[in-house]
Formats: structure tokens, sequence, C-alpha cells
């Protein structure tokens, strides 16, 4: 997991590279797009959160992040969206979302930030609180130039009454999509000067949101974006391949990165109707604790030895073949990108392995993606390869221009 202060920190070598998107810059996209209707207004309402001066931005930033204040080049507006998405029992509801806009007169880009694992409410990008990544270094990147469209996803912000799909592949997508329409519908009313152009990037669950939503864009939306570029980090595309290394090979023991695995388990249960007890996946004394707490509980022994040795078996010869088709409809990394992709990933990631991008990026080219790239981070971990990341993604997009 990377915390809040360490992305922060790091986030400063992007910023130090790169220049805002603005001005006269052009670029078409040459693929073949199939043209097809508006779609329907997704924006139900919009509040203005705050404007913020370079001074006050300037303000946030002290004692390991004052150096932030150098880089703080416009002023701009907060503002919270709240709009029409789709929940995974395919029915309606509100979700929201951060819109962040600076204040430029040229013309200026839009980008999808989608965030990395969060673990309560208060960290959502429209609660623009101060844990919040919209708070801090997305407003940095809002400064610099970009309009920042960053959705809280399902479960978060006004939909927080309803559970987070953690790793869900299409609730991710769908939700990302429907606030870059919402955020369409409001720049479109403010008359905001947006070029038109997407750029979209995350890490972690933001790097799986990120290729979820590419893939949704590339395939479902035709000539409806203008899709630049796509950056992705250390995102567990191929959760099936994924799902066997953590139940066969030993794993860290570290009680939050199991955590999530935990969760991913519990959501995908819950998402396809398993509804199985905690005992057909947990021995004990971790089936018991996971009934009582779900996915706050403590496992700090490699994952591989709190699982049933019955839930294992099913899953190397393939006998749960509907827990493994859940697993299977989460996969993202078997597909043809059109756009320009970066997939970045540390070889020595123990979070989130780095078979995922490889793998990814392996069956892309297998089926003939010729602008796909995969970034190997030598040696870094889930934490470290953040650096690299943010850094080599301003300089990619800023090449791609």
């Amino acid at each position: 997991m990377v915390t809040l202060k360490s992305v922060l920190t790091l986030m400063l070598l992007g910023v130090m590279l790169v220049s805002a998107p603005t001005g006269c810059q052009t670029t078409d996209r040459t693929d073949p797009v199939v043209p097809n209707p508006p779609p329907a207004r997704t924006l139900v309402s919009s509040s203005l959160i705050g404007e913020y001066s370079v001074s006050q931005l300037q303000s946030r930033f002290s004692g390991g992040n004052a150096l932030f204040k150098a880089f703080i080049v416009h002023g701009i507006k907060a503002y919270r969206l709240e709009y029409q998405t789709t929940n995974t029992d395919g029915k309606p509801i509100t979700a929201s979302g951060a819109l962040l806009i600076p204040d430029v007169q040229t013309a200026t880009s839009l980008l999808s930030l989608q965030h990395g694992t969060i673990q309560n409410d208060s960290e959502a990008p429209s609660r623009y609180g101060s844990s919040s990544e919209a708070y801090t270094f997305g407003s940095v990147f809002a400064s610099q130039g970009y309009i920042i469209a960053a959705p809280d996803y399902i479960g978060y912000g006004a939909s927080n009454t309803v559970p987070h799909p953690y790793e869900h592949n299409k609730s991710l997508a769908t939700a990302s999509l429907d606030m870059l329409r919402a955020t369409r519908d409001f720049l479109a009313d403010q008359k905001v000067n947006w070029d038109k152009r997407l750029y979209v990037a995350g890490y972690s669950e933001g790097g799986y949101a990120t290729l979820a939503l590419q893939k949704k864009l590339e395939e479902e939306t035709g000539s409806e974006f203008n899709l630049v570029a796509s950056s992705c980090g250390a995102g567990a595309y191929d959760k099936l391949s994924f799902m066997r290394e953590i139940i066969s090979k030993p794993t860290s023991g570290v009680d939050y990165i199991n955590r999530l695995y935990l969760r991913v388990l519990l959501t995908y249960d819950r998402i396809y109707g398993l509804n199985r007890p905690a005992s057909y996946y947990f021995k004990e004394p971790y089936a018991s604790r996971i009934a009582a707490s779900g996915a706050n509980t403590s496992i700090n022994v490699s994952m591989n030895q709190a699982f049933t040795d019955s839930f294992k078996q099913a899953i190397t010869n393939g006998t749960d073949k509907e827990f493994i088709a859940a697993v299977q409809d989460n996969d993202i990394y078997d597909w043809k990108p059109r756009t320009s992709t970066r997939l970045y990933h540390g070889d020595a990631d123990d979070t989130v392995f780095y078979l995922n991008s490889k793998n990814a990026y392996e069956a892309m080219q297998k089926r003939g993606a010729t602008a796909v790239q995969l970034r190997t981070m030598r040696g870094a971990n889930h934490g470290t390869g953040v650096v690299e990341f943010i850094t080599g993604t301003y300089e990619f997009f800023r090449n791609v221009q």
C-alpha cells in the first residue's frame, strides 16, 4: 500500500519535469472510430467546494512538502459533481466525484485520475479533505493546467451507503466513464475552455480502474471522447493468474496486504451471489474472525496458509467453476488497445505481483497491439514504484501531445 504522505512527496518529482498541457498543441486520433449519437446527460447536480488562489494552495504544503509551493502555477476552483451511473446490480445510482478547474485562459486538456485504494469515505475525492488525493497532489496537477476529473467510485461520496465494489471491473469502468460524461456536461454548461483531449491515469486500484475505463472507452463509446493516452500503474489486470499465485505460493504475510486480498474475495463472493460461509474459504481461527469482522480481519501469515485445503484444491484443479468464473469476469489483461498506453510495474512488487502487467503486455502484443509499452521498474515494490510511475506518466503525456 502507498500512503498518501509518501505519494505526495514523490509526486513533486513528476511535477518538476513537465509543463501544463495548455496552448495550441494538437493531437488528432487517427484510428477509425464508430460515430454514435450523443448520450443522455449524466450530471445531476454540481456545487462549488471552494476557489483557491496560488497563495492558498501553497499554504497547504509545509515541512517536507514545502517544495510544492514552487510548483503552484495557477489558482483553481474545486467542484463536487453528483451524477447518474449504474450499480453492480444493474440499477441506477447517484455517484459523485471531484472536478478541479485551473484558472487559465487557454484551452486545456482533461485528465481523469482514478484513485488508489482508500479505507474510508473521508479520503474520497469529492470530500476534498486534507486526506484526499484530490485535495493534495490532484490540486497540484490542476494548478499546473489540467482539468482534473476524479471519480469517487461507487461506495464513497454520494453513494457511501452501499459497499464499494473493490476491484470490480465493470462498476469501476462505468462509474469513471459516467463521471467523464458529467464532467463534459458541466464544462459545456459553464463554457470552460476544454481542448477536447482526454488522458487517463491511475496507480494500484487506480491502475486497474484506468485500464478498465480505457477498455470501455475504446470498445463501447465510439468517437464520444478523444482519448489520447493512458498510463496504468501496478494494477491487478490478470485476476485469475494472480489469484492462483496467492492461493498456491507464499506471500508476504503482511496483514494490511492480506486485507486487500480478502477484500477482493469477499467483494466477488457478494457481487456474484456465491454467498458462501467464510469457513468454505478459510481455516480457523480466520474463518470465525472473518465471519465477525469481514474485510477488516487481520491475517498475519502467508495468505496460502489461511485458505482451506479444499478451496485451494478446487481452484488448482478447476472444480470451483463459480468462483473461477467470477474472478475471470474481472480479467482485463487480454485485449487489443488502440490508444497509446503504458503499463508501469515494479518487478519486486509483493502486493500486486508484476505478472499482472507482464501478462497483459504479452497478451496485447499477441493480439497485434502496437501502441502498448511495458515499463518495468527494476527493483521497485508497490510503494517505491510510485516515483517512476508519476515522472514517467508526465513525460509520456507531454510527448504524446
